[in-house]
């Protein structure tokens, strides 16, 4: 088997582990919104016990792109960009996980309360992380470089949400009539959404520097 033949294969090994990844991100933060929607607390508590798999699944593609890159060696520039732009998307991806588990263990001690009574903006917010998570992974997946360009662009929706959800949460503050210390869990839980926004950016941009070698127009590879 020619070396060019194995390091094919073991890309296409790279690419089902972060197939899984996505997938299983994705499928998080779904039971998450599903668990809050209920206050499922046995699936809240998962979501907390599942990061270690989301983790352990970051550590192993690390390991593979290293591999890649110190055995295999890859000699075209297409190649470099793809497993470096791997290693930097499943960090974020990572981080995302571990704001759901974040968001998860808020949400037992908010008890199901209602959101929306605190901030009538949150459930809008968490409905929006959902889709520019799940559609910055899969533009990434799919290698979409076009819709890449302009992923940056959604996160100002996101942003705008959170501003939204700051306010509301100051007027319950100063009206004295809500629970104080529920008012800072809902505004952490909205700070936890607004980085898996961040974060959902940054791998649409991992996706045009995989493409084409330029983060946020500078060339680099």
């Amino acid at each position: 088997m020619s070396p060019r033949t194995t390091f094919e294969q073991e890309l296409a090994a790279l690419r089902e582990n972060m197939i899984s990844m996505g997938r299983g991100i994705e499928q998080a933060f779904d039971t998450l919104l599903a668990a809050i929607a209920v206050n499922d607390t046995k699936q809240l508590e998962e979501i907390q016990n599942n990061d270690r798999k989301i983790n352990e699944m970051e550590r192993k593609i690390e390991a593979e792109c290293l591999s890649l890159i110190t055995r295999q060696q890859p000699v075209l520039a297409s190649d470099l960009r793809l497993v470096s732009s791997v290693m930097k998307a499943v960090s974020d991806m990572e981080r995302i996980g571990d704001h759901a588990a974040d968001i998860a263990e808020v949400a037992m001690r908010l008890d199901g309360i209602n959101y929306k009574e605190y901030a009538k903006s949150m459930p809008l917010m968490l409905e929006e992380t959902r889709k520019i998570l799940c559609d910055a992974v899969e533009l990434f997946l799919t290698r979409d470089k076009e819709k890449a360009r302009e992923f940056y662009k959604r996160d100002d929706q996101i942003d705008d949400l959170f501003n939204a959800v700051k306010e509301e949460i100051v007027v319950c503050l100063k009206d004295g009539k809500k629970d104080k210390d529920a008012c800072v869990d809902l505004l952490m839980v909205a700070k936890y959404l607004e980085r898996i926004g961040d974060h959902s950016v940054n791998i649409s941009e991992w996706e045009v520097f995989k493409e084409t070698g330029t983060v946020k127009d500078y060339r680099i590879l």
